[in-house]
């Protein structure tokens, strides 16, 4: 694998086997230096399991990738000391205080920085005096969130980070990745199912779907390539003929609602020749662009038309 100075992560191949079942599969992904990198799935996706091997703790069954320039089956200390690392579980030690969880954290990391821990630790209010084992889900992902980020990390890899957390706590976590990002030489490789989130700070978006990369891309030209129409019939909505990259179609009494991706120009030709009565865009968030391209595919009806048409 050639290595990419201006790639901060870089995979090739990278592979990982649970017994007989593919966990990652054949993973390509090269994420640019100073991104906001936006890794999204459903849950058994693979991207705890690919998070975990880039950060060397999990090796893999075959491939390969480096993180920083470094391989990653051989991170050295100073490696790691370069990377922010803060997952869902936010694992602590109890018996600490909050002082001293800091105290301790510092001791790994040379360019600790203790006026940005103290300062996340008051913004969640936590008390220095504080034991770890008293702290809430939010006051201990307060408490992650300073240790991860008072060493000012070069990459910060964030695994679903706010799972579970409450609006209050999941905005600070948002507005601590636009802070760290403020310069062009910082990283963030997160992972989450929070698509608001991700939209408000993503640059780029990989989407992984049963352990296979499914598109990788700026989060503007995945968000475009995908387009929903709304038809409105007199009566039934008549058959939809073959549509190329048609993702669902949802018909109701006298309505019809088609997403594509990419080939948008001829989707709208072909839904024209149905002769609806009206024919508009349907405007899509990020969110909506996600489900559509990962949900089940081809033309279905409503869960309750299901149901009222069985009863």
């Amino acid at each position: 694998m050639i290595i990419n100075e201006d790639s901060v992560i870089q995979t090739c191949g990278l592979t990982k086997y649970f017994g007989t079942k593919p966990a990652v599969y054949e993973l390509n992904l090269d994420v640019p230096r100073g991104c906001v990198f936006a890794f999204l799935g459903r849950n058994g996706s693979g991207k705890t399991t690919t998070i975990r091997m880039l950060m060397g703790l999990l090796p893999p069954t075959r491939g390969g990738g480096t993180i920083l320039g470094r391989d990653i089956r051989a991170l050295t200390p100073e490696i790691r000391s370069r990377i922010g690392y803060l997952t869902e579980e936010h694992q602590l030690y109890g018996w600490m205080t909050v002082r001293e969880s800091g105290e301790f954290q510092s001791r790994f990391f040379p360019k600790w920085n203790d006026k940005i821990f103290r300062g996340v630790v008051g913004h969640f209010g936590l008390k220095p005096t504080a034991k770890v084992k008293d702290l809430s889900r939010g006051e201990r992902a307060g408490l992650c969130l300073a240790l991860t980020l008072a060493p000012e990390p070069e990459l910060l890899m964030l695994d679903d980070p706010g799972l579970g957390l409450d609006p209050v706590a999941r905005r600070t976590l948002v507005e601590s990745m636009i802070y760290l990002t403020r310069k062009s030489d910082r990283t963030i490789f997160f992972s989450s199912h929070n698509l608001s989130d991700v939209e408000r700070v993503a640059d780029y978006l990989a989407v992984f779907d049963r352990s296979i990369l499914r598109a990788c891309c700026p989060l503007e030209n995945f968000r475009d390539s995908i387009r929903q129409m709304r038809l409105r019939f007199v009566g039934p909505p008549p058959a939809l003929p073959p549509i190329p990259g048609l993702l669902q179609a949802i018909r109701t009494d006298n309505e019809l609602r088609v997403t594509c991706v990419q080939n948008a120009g001829e989707m709208e030709k072909t839904l024209r020749s149905l002769a609806p009565l009206e024919i508009e865009p349907v405007p899509l968030s990020l969110e909506d662009a996600f489900i559509s391209y990962l949900g089940e595919r081809g033309e279905k009806t409503f869960i309750l038309s299901e149901l009222e048409a069985q009863a």
